[in-house]
């Protein structure tokens, strides 16, 4: 297996690049801000051919990118259908404008391709298996996507904006709830192998064993929710 990962942009948005092995078809997590170069550089190095694009959800941070990403490589981009109205309406995610310096270096808009993603789906892309959870908190359509234990990796999770190292996704932004994004961590991460793997859509690699033990929002999910926010979130 092979994961590459970098932070992109303004956002520093994790971008995961992940193929069986190098000089494979691959698939591309989360294009954002300023993402191309990043990822015309690992395709290089690594001697990969995309065949798809796969989006966590639809701010801007995540998905900035994802026009010039599929229109050079002519793949399809994979989103949730609640998040896809964002893909060519950005600020009315943001419930504000971002500014026109930002928004002058962006393409936006819709991919040639879009496929919607379904909760509990299977999909199979690049000779691997993610499986799909929709996550909502963070926004209405946000998904997580986990690859299963082999041989030679633990199982790992795309976490997108639901779970960080130490925190969670913020939910002030037009379509998120903090009532639901405790309930996807209890349904989409509570019970997951202490050895999952989490990549988050921003910040470290970490693992759900050592988020049980001490991100306070698992905790927060674990006594049940109503005590209040234990520590800021992150995220755009």
């Amino acid at each position: 297996m092979l994961i590459a990962g970098f932070p992109a942009g303004a956002w520093g948005t994790n971008c995961y690049v992940v193929a069986p092995a190098a000089g494979e078809e691959c698939v591309i997590i989360d294009p954002g801000h300023l993402a191309v170069q990043g990822v015309e550089d690992t395709l290089a190095k690594h001697r990969l051919k995309p065949v798809a694009v796969i989006l966590s959800h639809g701010h801007i941070d995540h998905v900035a990118s994802v026009v010039p990403v599929c229109g050079a490589h002519d793949v399809p981009a994979w989103i949730h259908p609640e998040d896809r109205y964002m893909l060519s309406d950005p600020e009315k995610a943001l419930g504000r404008a971002i500014g026109q310096p930002l928004m002058g270096e962006l393409t936006i808009g819709e991919p040639d391709d879009v496929k919607e993603l379904a909760d509990g789906a299977a999909l199979t892309v690049a000779g691997l298996e993610f499986s799909v959870a929709h996550a909502p908190g963070h926004t209405r359509g946000s998904v997580t996507f986990r690859l299963p234990e082999t041989a030679d990796i633990p199982s790992v999770l795309f976490s997108g904006d639901l779970l960080f190292a130490g925190s969670v996704g913020r939910t002030d932004l037009p379509g998120g709830s903090m009532a639901e994004l405790y309930e996807s961590l209890a349904r989409v991460c509570l019970p997951l192998d202490d050895s999952t793997v989490v990549l988050s859509g921003h910040g470290p690699q970490t693992t759900i064993g050592r988020e049980r033990a001490a991100n306070p929002y698992l905790g927060e999910v674990a006594r049940g929710p109503g005590a209040g926010d234990p520590a800021p979130r992150r995220g755009l």
